[in-house]
């Protein structure tokens, strides 16, 4: 877990020093670092979640290639964009349940 803040941070830090604009819409967001695994034998990935608002969703997406070349450079999969407001919303959702800390976070977000 720790590994992942650190990315998370560091990925964070480098949009903002490299493109301020870019980092300005990351301040109203929550980057995380999600691991994942695929096939057989299962191959372990790492990508960029950022969870955001509706509203700001469109403004991050016109970014995505910038922010997809500088994860690929950490050695990271991909970017993906998560709508907190809809995450919230969701009756089948457990994050409240595996994830207090982001769900308090992602209320933040969408407020």
């Amino acid at each position: 877990m720790l590994t992942e803040d650190i990315l998370a941070r560091e990925f964070t830090r480098i949009v903002s020093q490299y493109y301020p604009q870019v980092g300005e819409l990351l301040k109203s967001c929550h980057v995380k670092i999600i691991r994942g695994q695929w096939g057989r034998p299962a191959k372990h990935f790492q990508y960029v979640g950022i969870y955001c608002s509706e509203e700001m969703m469109m403004y991050l997406q016109a970014h995505h290639n910038l922010l997809r070349d500088i994860a690929e450079n950490m050695g990271l999969v991909q970017v993906v964009f998560l709508n907190a407001t809809r995450l919230l919303r969701d009756p089948m959702s457990k994050l409240k349940q595996s994830d207090p800390r982001l769900w308090l976070e992602l209320h933040l977000l969408a407020a």
